[in-house]
């Protein structure tokens, strides 16, 4: 069984009376594409808000890599100390090109005297090409970024992501509004970021998770209903009676 990289033990988020997340134990494995799915407010984007710091965990650990714990830290410490989120809604820079979009992504590790000073080292000129040929923008990198189709723009953000190095991944519904060719591409993508880190995904569209999960969670009320592959999950009894009787589709 491979090492936990990312451990959830007992976590409560607690709004005013209302626990979004009660009592949740969870885990994400390294190099696995992790689906979440659930009915609207069964606690999932809750999950991705406390993982990465959005919102406070009212009581119980967060362990990265089964000694770091996170549940007090900021974001942006979050960020440094190996997880990284893209939300649903591209968040670029549209009227600087791809490249620099990369730039700035790459230089956050950086203090601001170093992003305006800093010179690019082969290493790095070599992790922007591999990366600009990753999500397939190479032809596009002295483009706008604004100027991008949205799937372009899903992948250029993804990519800002990676060149933070992180350990896990998180990404809240990463094919919205995308078209079939752009989801297939999507889902390739994702297949080969697992290569190298852990991928932990929110999504909707139940073909797209049978497609390309390693491992589905299924949330209801702030818990973990159940866990398995798709299959497991749509076959699973328990499941089908909170879905009011049908497969998860």
């Amino acid at each position: 069984m491979p090492e936990t990289v990312l451990k959830l033990k007992k976590v409560i988020v607690d709004f005013s009376g209302f626990k979004a997340i009660n009592q949740l134990d969870f885990t994400v494995q390294p190099n696995n594409v992790h689906f979440v799915i659930g009915p609207n407010g069964a606690g999932k984007t809750t999950l991705l808000d406390v993982i990465c710091g959005k919102t406070r965990a009212t009581n119980g650990e967060i362990l990265l890599q089964g000694q770091k714990e996170l549940s007090k830290l900021s974001e942006n410490q979050i960020v440094h100390q190996g997880i990284s989120r893209k939300f649903q809604a591209p968040s670029i820079f549209a009227n600087l090109t791809v490249e620099e979009n990369l730039e700035i992504a790459m230089k956050q590790k950086k203090n601001l005297f170093s992003m305006i000073k800093a010179k690019w080292t082969n290493e790095e000129k070599n992790k922007l090409e591999e990366m600009l040929e990753l999500i397939g923008l190479t032809e596009e990198r002295d483009q706008e970024a604004g100027a991008l189709a949205h799937g372009q723009k899903q992948w250029l953000e993804i990519a800002m992501v990676l060149m933070q190095e992180p350990e896990v991944v998180l990404l809240d519904e990463p094919i919205a509004g995308m078209s079939k060719k752009e989801r297939d591409k999507t889902g390739a993508l994702i297949t080969k970021i697992a290569k190298d880190r852990a991928v932990l995904i929110v999504e909707h569209d139940m073909d797209f998770v049978k497609e390309y999960s390693d491992i589905v969670s299924v949330m209801h009320e702030g818990q973990l209903l159940y866990e398995g592959t798709m299959d497991q999950v749509q076959n699973d009894p328990t499941v089908r009676e909170v879905y009011l009787g049908r497969k998860v589709e």
